[in-house]
């Protein structure tokens, strides 16, 4: 069966950057279980799996624009340190959760000093090209019920 919308997806695969360091593998776990054509995974890579099949392997380059989208210089703002537990240790690299008005979100810490705290709500990855090694490991029909409720039922594959 070919990889299309609809079609759940398992695939192994490791991430690393432009400089070939790993960020992110599926050795050691299991495979990634994804629903084909519903917005799972990046744009880029799924794309890139459109009409593989099981077994097939690749390597895949996703441009910032097809993951996780450019930097967002307006993501990047200074919190006053009074904001914070005052015994909290701010570290850069740190991350919390914070509520806005439009919902929870993750917050990576900057920088911090006596008065302020930078934060950068951009995701990890943004601004990045990334690197895949991929490996179909199975590819399904969905169900109607994945199909509904947008995602692969966990556990299965």
């Amino acid at each position: 069966m070919q990889v299309t919308r609809g079609s759940v997806v398992s695939f192994n695969y490791t991430l690393t950057d432009d400089d070939g360091n790993i960020l992110d593998s599926s050795e050691n776990c299991d495979p990634l279980v994804y629903l084909h054509g519903y917005e799972n995974i990046i744009p880029g890579l799924e794309d890139a799996l459109e009409g593989t099949e099981t077994g097939h392997k690749s390597q895949v380059v996703v441009d910032a624009g097809d993951a996780y989208g450019e930097v967002d210089q307006g993501a990047i703002f200074e919190v006053p340190r009074d904001q914070f537990p005052e015994h909290m240790p701010l570290e850069p690299g740190m991350q919390f959760m914070a509520e806005t008005p439009s919902g929870d979100v993750a917050l990576r810490v900057v920088g911090a000093n006596e008065t302020d705290v930078t934060v950068d709500g951009n995701h990890p990855l943004a601004g990045m090209r990334l690197h895949f090694d991929v490996e179909i490991v199975d590819v399904r029909a969905a169900s109607e019920e994945e199909l509904e409720q947008g995602y692969p039922q966990s556990g299965e594959e």
